[in-house]
């Protein structure tokens, strides 16, 4: 049973990592791959669900019906923003930043969940950030690359 999932989690690695390297090279809007790839998902897990015979409970989803809506609006633009930094970096840069996610959420845990901001979770809130500043060469370029943008 180990050995089925880590060659799951491999698989999921492998399909994750290199999607950048297909978002690059597909003719189309950022948005529109996100949407292809949302409809996708959708249809592979209604499959999923028909195929395991399991029922859906309707009540939960009735009452999270506007959170439901509210993640999957918020990880569609996280997609867009994703697929539009491959376009605009490279693949490995683009992934780094895409795993800061975390420290959005630290940042806004304060205001959302009502946690306080430690010494501890702001220090390692600027460390990744220092360290994220350092290794995507925006050092190197400068912000003129950024003016290019307008």
């Amino acid at each position: 049973m180990a050995n089925k999932a880590k060659l799951e989690l491999i698989a999921s690695m492998f399909i994750f990592g290199t999607i950048g390297i297909f978002v690059r090279h597909i003719p189309l809007p950022s948005s529109i791959v996100a949407l292809i790839r949302g409809i996708i998902g959708s249809l592979f897990l209604i499959l999923l669900v028909v195929l395991s015979r399991k029922s859906l409970n309707k009540a939960a989803i009735r009452s999270n019906l506007g959170l439901l809506f509210l993640s999957g609006a918020a990880i569609g633009f996280n997609w867009i923003a994703l697929f539009e930094a491959y376009n605009h970096t490279s693949v490995a840069t683009a992934t780094l930043c895409y795993y800061l996610a975390p420290i959005m959420v630290i940042l806004a845990s304060p205001l959302v969940l009502r946690e306080p901001m430690t010494r501890r979770k702001l220090l390692c809130t600027v460390t990744a950030l220092g360290g994220m500043v350092l290794v995507s060469g925006i050092l190197e370029s400068g912000f003129s690359s950024l003016a290019e943008l307008k």
